[in-house]
């Protein structure tokens, strides 16, 4: 038995050390697979010998990253600024996008507030807000049945003056007000990389390069990315963008907050039956299919655009505790709710997406001016996370963001310490504005929700503390972790 053991050991030795050798073999056969030069510097790497690496430049007075509510609005006052004072300002903006819009999800309700400061006429612009909220309702669900819950006056969740309007649409609008007025636009184009100066301050950004294979070797189409070299680079990439992440680090624009949280919102688009359209309606709710301690909920929008369309969607927060939880499985799940399934039944879907959202709220708000650039809109995390809305406060950072700018470009004394200006003015005048009043107010709403609780004491929080005090209670809650 002994022997028959020792025999069995020997073959098994053999075995695996004739299979590592074949995993060994297969393997050299692959070739390398890298994505970003980053990674694996070009100068090192056989297959960039003597390919051409010189970048094309142009120059602006201002150069913006992203093409959303927040990227177009900082363009559009930048050129509304130029045009009173009769002043000539280059503005360029990129967007990875191939067409302006393209890349913002549908079903948003729009607070027109930064709309209205922007374009006091926005109405006779043909901007398309063709569906202001007239029902707003809000629910907890429970496995079969929908607990209808008051709306008071003043709680985060009141949309009356607000309109339901497909985003990528309005974007696009903005997209042709910003062209009218002379902004660069360049769709199909993504920066890739941040420049910099000697002196450290930023100078600009690159976009992409094109005509790589997928093993990172250069194929005989490649071409470099363009340079832009501005003034000041406004990054308005949105959540968690990849310029905005190398630049937190570079200039430590986290050292005095909270670490950001985030969410997934999942979006759909829907025609419905006409019988069960209800042009104006707004529904949100909480609970099942989610458990107390999961933070999320439902959206749910009527719109009135010529045909009967529903936008819905499910968001969770990104710290739920249980591993096992999908969030699309989730969505699937409350679309099958008793109160949910009626609407859609015998419609059909005819788009859906996802997004990652900001849900650091006030407490991970991170410094936002550093020399040679500034950080707007959802970039830096500027949503009111209990309104589940961030278009009117990035317009408005853009906005002010462009007013500081163009003080200092038209300021004929100005002495700056470094190459790329340092607009520190524009974070002193967000926090000055309704903005910040407004996300200050609604600071303690998320953090409430990690009590024992969980979603339920953070609607109780609500209730008592922010219906009475308005955020103003002498205190700040933590993000836990």
């Amino acid at each position: 038995a002994r022997q028959c053991f020792h025999a069995l050991k020997l073959v098994k030795r053999d075995s695996l050390s004739s299979t590592h050798i074949a995993r060994c073999a297969s393997t050299a056969t692959v070739p390398r697979i890298t994505t970003h030069y980053t990674i694996h510097p070009r100068d090192k790497d056989k297959r960039w010998e003597g390919v051409n690496m010189e970048r094309f430049a142009e120059e602006a007075d201002v150069v913006i990253v992203g093409a959303g509510p927040a990227g177009l609005s900082a363009a559009i006052r930048l050129k509304q600024l130029a045009a009173e004072h009769s002043k000539e300002i280059r503005v360029c903006l990129v967007e990875k996008a191939s067409q302006i819009g393209a890349h913002t999800l549908s079903g948003a309700c729009l607070e027109p507030r930064s709309l209205q400061e922007l374009f006091p006429d926005w109405k006779e612009r043909g901007a398309p807000l063709n569906t202001p909220v007239t029902e707003d309702k809000f629910g907890i669900l429970t496995k079969k049945y929908r607990i209808p819950v008051p709306i008071l006056p003043g709680l985060p969740m009141v949309n009356h003056g607000n309109y339901i309007v497909r985003l990528g649409h309005f974007v696009s609008w903005l997209g042709e007000q910003a062209e009218a007025l002379g902004v660069e636009v360049y769709p199909g184009y993504a920066a890739a990389e941040v420049l910099f100066h000697e002196d450290g301050s930023v100078k600009g950004i690159a976009t992409n390069d094109v005509g790589i294979q997928k093993d990172g070797a250069p194929k005989a189409t490649f071409e470099r990315g363009l340079e832009l070299h501005a003034k000041v680079t406004i990054f308005a990439e949105g959540c968690h963008g990849h310029l905005a992440k190398q630049l937190y680090k570079k200039y430590n624009l986290r050292e005095k907050c909270q670490p950001q949280s985030y969410g997934i919102g999942l979006k759909e688009l829907w025609t419905i039956d006409e019988k069960k359209w209800k042009p104006g309606r707004v529904e949100h709710t909480v609970g099942w299919p989610l458990d107390r301690h999961t933070y999320g909920g439902s959206f749910l929008y009527h719109l009135n655009e010529g045909e009967p369309l529903v936008a819905l969607g499910f968001v969770v927060g990104l710290d739920y505790q249980n591993p096992y939880l999908n969030p699309f499985r989730e969505f699937q799940r409350w679309k099958h709710h008793p109160s949910v399934q009626p609407t859609l039944e015998g419609g059909t879907r005819i788009a859906y997406g996802a997004r990652a959202l900001n849900e650091g709220g006030f407490q991970s708000i991170p410094k936002l001016a550093f020399p040679g650039g500034l950080l707007i809109g959802c970039s830096p995390g500027l949503m009111n996370v209990p309104k589940i809305k961030g278009t009117h406060t990035a317009m408005k950072s853009g906005m002010l963001a462009s007013e500081a700018i163009f003080s200092q470009l038209i300021n004929e004394n100005l002495q700056s310490k470094t190459i790329g200006l340092d607009v520190q003015e524009y974070e002193e005048n967000l926090k000055k504005s309704w903005v910040w009043k407004e996300l200050y107010a609604v600071r303690n709403i998320r953090p409430s929700c990690h009590s024992v609780l969980g979603v339920y004491g953070g609607m109780i929080y609500t209730g008592i503390f922010y219906w009475l005090l308005r955020g103003k209670e002498p205190w700040t809650l933590k993000h836990p972790g």
